[in-house]
Order: C-alpha cells, then structure tokens, then sequence
C-alpha cells in the first residue's frame, strides 16, 4: 500500500462514558440478546467494506446507523487499524487487516472450482455476470462472480461480498430450497434482530406465500436491488444449486434494470441459467461434495 492515511488516536480520545443503552446492552447480553454496540460496528464495517470507499454521511446511511454513533465507531475502527481515512479527502475505507479477520474460514473451494468454467461459459454466451453465492447467516456472501468478465456491469464484485437475505433473489431461492428446520431458525433469527422493514417482509414471507412460489417456480427474481455498489441499476434472476435435493449456492444472473424488462428476462436468461445450473449440479455429484 502507499502513504498509509491512518489517522493516529490516543486511547482516551474515543473512550465513551457508558450510556442507559450501553447498559441495558451490558445487562442483557447474557441473555441471549445481542450487544447493540457490536452489531453497529459490524454494520458500518461491512457497509464500507462493499462500497471500498465511503465518506461518513454515506456510511451512516448504508449501514443504517446514526450519523453520530457511526462517528464514534469509525474513530475506534481507525484506532484499531481496521480502517483508514484517504488523503485528500474525508473519505473512509478498509485497511489490509481487514483480512485478519477470516483468518481460520475454509472458503468454498472445490465448489468455486466446480462452478467457475460453467459459469465463464455462459456469461460469454449470454453477455451477463453470473454470481455464485452461499449462505452465511442473515446474508448471502459472494463466493465468485464473471462480473470483470464482461463489459455489461457497473461494477466488479470480489469474493465475500454480502448481501441481505431478504433482499436479494439468492437469499429467497435459499430460503425455498434449503430444510425447514433451517429456514424456520434463520427466519427466526431475522424476527428477533431484524428492524420494522424486516418484520415486514417477514411477513410476507409466512402469510403471503413468497417461500411456496419460489420452491414451486425453482427461481427468485429481484429488481432494482438496493444492495450493490450502485443502489436501482440492476435487477436480478437466481436459481439453486442442488446436488439431489440439498442446496449447494445459488446461481445469480444481474443485468441492467433498464435494458431489459423483468418478464423478458425471465422467458430469455431463466432457461439458460437453470440449465447451467442442473449441469453444475451433476457435476458436483459426481464430485461427491461435502457441505
């Protein structure tokens, strides 16, 4: 890395007395009941971790944290090393040991390898970025992507980047396909921490019958997603990944919400991703892939 841009802080300059809520956060979280503190540094962390770069009006918006609160967490994050502020400009953006963070993860690697040459292939054919995604607790995390194999993104997408379960046609197809005693404690879980947004489309999910149609159609599609690095420019299709009947990921295909009409898109790429799909899906069984 060049210059290092980390701004230096002593220990009690972001030291902050504890207030009624850091208490009753102290007090219930032997619980069972998550420290609210952490759960806003994980947000603003990640927030900024997707977009690479975000001034701190922009963190406090994409992490949905308030402005001040999302203050003191970056201070203490670029006390920590984890973060660091550009020159030239007051902009925020992860430093290299972010990484150390997943040290001791075991990344999809065999399915990765699997997947990448039929997904190389029919992004060739069809133009679009195809995402390979897995679940990993109230989010989908991108395990690879062709998105800097073709001219027809916005942007390029790296490994490990998350999405909201709920808010993405990978997450929906996961909830559909994968066992019920799973879904029921994600869903769960999602209800307990989720905010009143979530609670909705909770809802939606158990009274509206979301889950039955996705299982039943075999694909979730989404447009205009709110969570990439460019918010309402694109839409999106996602199939399963089954080996027999367990769900290994999910296949995703975006492309350009303007350019191409839901209902087109459906009848155009669904065929050709579901088909790469199941020849994946094959080829891992042949493979005798562990979860």
């Amino acid at each position: 890395m060049a210059s290092s841009a980390i701004i230096p802080l002593n220990r009690r300059s972001y030291e902050i007395p504890e207030t009624a809520n850091d208490a009753e956060d102290n007090a219930t979280s032997g619980r069972g009941i998550p420290i609210r503190a952490i759960s806003r540094a994980i947000s603003v962390l990640q927030a900024i971790n997707r977009a690479g770069s975000l001034n701190m009006m922009e963190i406090s918006q994409a992490s949905r944290v308030p402005y001040p609160t999302a203050c003191r967490i970056v201070q203490t994050l670029l006390h920590e090393g984890l973060l660091e502020r550009e020159e030239g400009r007051k902009h925020y953006r992860p430093t290299a040991l972010v990484q150390t963070l997943s040290h001791g993860f075991q990344a999809h690697g065999e399915l990765v390898r699997t997947v990448r040459p039929h997904i190389a292939q029919l992004t060739h054919e069809i133009g679009w970025p195809i995402s390979l995604s897995t679940h990993v607790g109230s989010n989908m995390v991108l395990r690879d992507s062709t998105h800097s194999l073709t001219s027809l993104t916005y942007n390029d997408y790296h490994p490990g980047y998350t999405m909201p379960l709920l808010d993405c046609a990978a997450g929906l197809v996961h909830l559909a396909f994968c066992p019920a005693e799973e879904r029921d404690t994600i869903l769960d879980n999602l209800d307990r921490f989720g905010d009143d947004e979530t609670h909705n489309l909770l809802q939606l999910l158990r009274e509206g019958g979301l889950i039955d149609t996705v299982h039943s159609s075999g694909y979730a599609a989404r447009g205009y997603n709110r969570f990439t690095l460019n918010p309402g420019k694109t839409s999106s299709i996602a199939v399963p990944l089954l080996v027999g009947r367990q769900i290994k990921g999910c296949l995703s295909v975006a492309f350009f919400a303007t350019t191409i009409d839901m209902r087109d898109a459906i009848r155009e790429l669904l065929p050709k991703l579901r088909t790469c799909a199941q020849t994946i899906g094959k080829e891992l069984a042949g493979t005798n892939l562990e979860a």
